[in-house]
């Protein structure tokens, strides 16, 4: 489930043209199903309406330290305790000199000083003009929060509203959404390094045809997500599907098996987990034409021969590392009919501790999944759902079976 489930976030909005992409913001908090409550600076106000955050979250927006409405005529207590994170997005310098002060003269600034630092995290999306951004006060401003616990986050770099170009723009509501998935994400894979492979992969028969198949790299994508959410310094080699990159993950792309091998060599010494998602090509042709292959109407079709393409699964598995089990290898296995027994075979074959088998058919392309976990011990079903839940079901699973190699 997506730890954004039932979360209370307390999402502030400090003055900015980026209050815009608040409301963005706040949907998709409320889509992944957390409660929001927006408190507005008075600055704020002028970019934005409370009538639209109100509309958005559902609840009444705060604006004043003097607002009468709490029993207790303390809301910036009442509203910080209640509260699983304090977000605010966007964050303009004056307020982060604020914070980075400890003032307190606004309701704001009030709640992010008294809320209970221990359990109630402080994540901070900048915004301001670059100049702003790279003034040497502002990045004091930025080293003093995160010394003082803050999760402050990136910039993007673009356009800005002043007419300029580059860094200090707010990062867009689904990377301010990752990265705090990743603050409330208990960090099972805290200094862990994971490879995850993902996507299909493209054999060249000439320079404008080759042979794949359907794998659309959303489950390994999502693995990648998960396990970076859960603390990991992930890398993700991926062959030729046209997904963004997740928050936080390094991509290496690739064309081929052998290019995916290639790949997967050079990162795997630093590995601690590889986890092979891709849909791997197991042969390719066994020569590819320098040309176009034209057909000339006699109905004849071209020969073609094909070779095996490197096991890469088994290959890794292979290693040194992977045999002491300092190198804990994931395979995955997409069937079209005997899972179980399939499975069970691909595990033994590839002489790796996990192999997670799925029905092809019913997964590509597709945002939902049902997974089948197959260990020396028996298997276990992980239901249909989507992808991006069953990624983090996996990642937890693989956190405890580390702890028990630990």
């Amino acid at each position: 489930m997506d730890v954004l489930h039932e979360k209370h976030i307390v999402l502030g909005l400090s003055g900015g043209v980026a209050c815009y992409k608040a409301a963005e913001l706040c949907r998709l908090l409320v889509k992944a199903g957390a409660s929001v409550q927006v408190v507005m600076t008075e600055a704020a106000e002028h970019f934005i309406t409370p009538v639209t955050m109100q509309a958005l979250s559902g609840r009444p927006v705060y604006g004043s330290q003097w607002d009468v409405r709490a029993p207790n005529a303390m809301a910036h207590i009442n509203l910080g305790r209640e509260a699983d994170a304090v977000l605010i997005a966007p964050a303009s310098a004056d307020f982060m000199a604020r914070l980075a002060q400890g003032r307190a003269d606004e309701l704001l600034s009030l709640l992010c000083l008294a809320r209970p630092a221990a359990r109630v995290p402080l994540v901070i999306a900048p915004a301001m003009n670059r100049e702003m951004w790279a003034h040497p006060a502002t990045q004091r401003n930025v080293a003093q929060l995160r010394a003082d616990g803050a999760q402050v986050l990136g910039v993007g770099c673009g356009e800005q509203a002043c007419g300029e170009t580059g860094d200090g723009r707010m990062l867009e509501p689904p990377e301010i959404l990752a990265d705090l998935r990743a603050v409330l994400t208990p960090p099972l894979l805290r200094a862990r390094r994971v490879l995850v492979t993902a996507g299909p992969t493209w054999e060249a028969i000439d320079p404008v045809r080759g042979l794949t198949n359907r794998s659309s790299g959303k489950m390994g994508f999502a693995i990648a997500e998960a396990a970076r959410e859960a603390g990991a310094e992930v890398v993700l080699v991926a062959g030729p599907v046209a997904l963004p990159t997740p928050r936080g993950v390094r991509r290496v792309d690739v064309l081929s098996a052998a290019d995916m091998l290639a790949a997967v060599r050079a990162e795997v010494d630093a590995a601690d987990v590889f986890i092979a998602t891709a849909a791997v090509a197991d042969w390719r042709p066994a020569q590819v034409a320098a040309e176009k292959i034209k057909k000339d109407g006699s109905g004849d079709t071209p020969a073609l021969t094909f070779t095996e393409n490197p096991d890469i699964l088994a290959t890794v598995a292979a290693l040194p590392r992977a045999r002491s089990g300092e190198l804990f290898c994931v395979g995955f296995a997409a069937e079209s009919h005997d899972l179980l027994r399939h499975a069970q075979a691909k595990r033994l074959r590839k002489n790796v501790p996990l192999l997670v088998g799925n029905i092809g058919p019913d997964t590509f392309g597709r945002d939902d999944n049902a997974l089948l976990l197959v260990d020396a011990q028996g298997t276990t079903e992980l239901p249909r759902a989507p992808k991006a839940e069953l990624a983090r079901a996996l990642v937890a699973d693989l956190a405890r079976r580390l702890g028990a190699v630990d």
